[in-house]
């Protein structure tokens, strides 16, 4: 049985728990191990006088985090957590624990990132790591029924590509046969096509790879992201989704999650919508505050924490100019500047969305105008020739979408194993 199914009034019922040996106390006479499970915590009381003398043996010279089975009497104690202990009749040890340990998992000796990183296995066995990845499945699984309520079908696009999806360098090449080929960086491209297919609403949660030589709290060079695509509909169309979306999970995992929240010491509300929205031009108004910047350039760190520092919580930036951002984006009738936004929290982008240009004529101009060669997005530009409809929407990175509602300082503790400029292993 895991911990949460035992309570104070099973006393006298005999169970069988399994579990790691998170403390031990070795009292002479009377030996107390707690024994962790997946949900908590679990008592099991060793009175000398009581067990046998080779469970009692045994239970003294186990060492912490060995994996251990006790089959015993439930017992009410109200001194013990949750409010019962087990007095064992079989105590059995599945695999012992090597000393000393690579990390302290009570948490009574902190340790470094990299240490917890190159540890990982025994990192995720303290109840604080494994709250930010209950907290993340809730979260996960939250985004997924939201968007199945909207009419979304959930689709898997290629991971191995043979042309980047937005230009640029950023890419990580691989030996794929006798071709060219490269890890996906979004799933832009094909999430379009399937608007030419029909699909008019997809998502797909998956992993995508960027091979920036970023490294920074904020980055990781593979991430998951929550992809969206809509037909008819524009850039409000999926801002309002995406606001309603990031309200709904709060909502969720302050429903689901009060038990992980606590034991992180957070205590989160539904933000209000809809979020503010600002524009690029005033953004750069706010940023000016602190640093000369030209319109037209991209926000660096210091800027974004100076507009981060002013609207604090959720917001939108809209009307980026159109030079800054991918070719496939729609611009106003000025072309100046483009139909696309960023979602802020603070000074992090967790996501980035537009109108999307579905005229094929002028995709063509835009993607020469950004110094690309059109022949190598043929089998993308063919969708565009054959009824496009309009169409809009979004990435939203989740690692960083975690970060920000667990008021994280670092983004690989939402990763379960991160992948940064310097770390491909565990």
């Amino acid at each position: 049985m895991r911990s949460t199914e035992i309570t104070p009034e099973k006393d006298g019922e005999q169970v069988v728990v399994a579990g790691w040996v998170h403390e031990v106390r070795d009292l002479g006479g009377l030996v107390f191990i707690v024994l962790r499970d997946r949900e908590g915590f679990i008592q099991i009381t060793l009175p000398k006088k009581v067990v046998d003398p080779e469970t009692f043996r045994k239970a003294r010279k186990v060492s912490r985090e060995s994996v251990i089975m006790v089959e015993g009497t439930v017992k009410k104690e109200d001194k013990a957590p949750n409010g019962f202990e087990i007095i064992p009749k079989k105590f059995e040890i599945l695999n012992e624990s090597s000393a000393p340990l690579p990390l302290e998992v009570t948490e009574k000796v902190p340790a470094e990132l990299d240490t917890r990183l190159d540890n990982r296995f025994m990192d995720l066995r303290r109840p604080k790591i494994q709250a930010i990845f209950r907290i993340k499945s809730q979260i996960v699984k939250s985004i997924r029924d939201f968007l199945y309520s909207e009419g979304f079908i959930e689709v898997q696009t290629p991971k191995i590509v043979s042309t980047a999806t937005e230009g640029g360098t950023e890419l990580f090449p691989i030996s794929y046969f006798e071709k060219e080929a490269f890890l996906n960086q979004s799933p832009q491209l094909y999430k379009q096509i399937l608007m030419s297919a029909g699909f008019e609403r997809v998502l797909e949660i998956g992993p995508i790879f960027r091979a920036e030589e970023h490294n920074t709290t904020r980055h990781l060079n593979e991430a998951t992201s929550v992809d969206i695509e809509m037909s008819f509909t524009d850039h409000e169309g999926v801002m309002k989704l995406l606001e309603r979306l990031v309200a709904k999970v709060y909502e969720d995992v302050i429903q689901n999650c009060e038990k992980f929240l606590n034991i992180l010491e957070l205590k989160l509300e539904v933000p209000e919508i809809p979020f503010p929205r600002i524009t690029y031009t005033s953004a750069i108004e706010i940023a000016r505050k602190s640093q000369e910047i030209p319109w037209g350039e991209d926000l660096d760190l210091q800027a974004l924490k100076t507009i981060g520092a002013e609207l604090g919580g959720f917001y939108f930036i809209t009307e980026w100019p159109t030079k800054i951002k991918p070719f496939y984006v729609m611009p106003f009738e000025d072309e100046k500047i483009c139909k696309s936004f960023d979602l802020m929290y603070g000074y992090i982008e967790l996501a980035s969305g537009a109108q999307r240009e579905h005229r094929y004529q002028k995709l063509v101009e835009s993607i020469k105008a950004k110094g690309l060669r059109p022949e190598s997005f043929e089998f993308y530009l063919k969708a565009f020739r054959y009824g496009m409809p309009p169409h809009a929407g979004w990435g939203l990175g989740l690692e960083r979408f975690v970060m920000a509602m667990l008021n994280l300082s670092n983004i690989r503790e939402a990763m379960l194993f991160p992948r940064d400029r310097t770390r491909v292993s565990p």
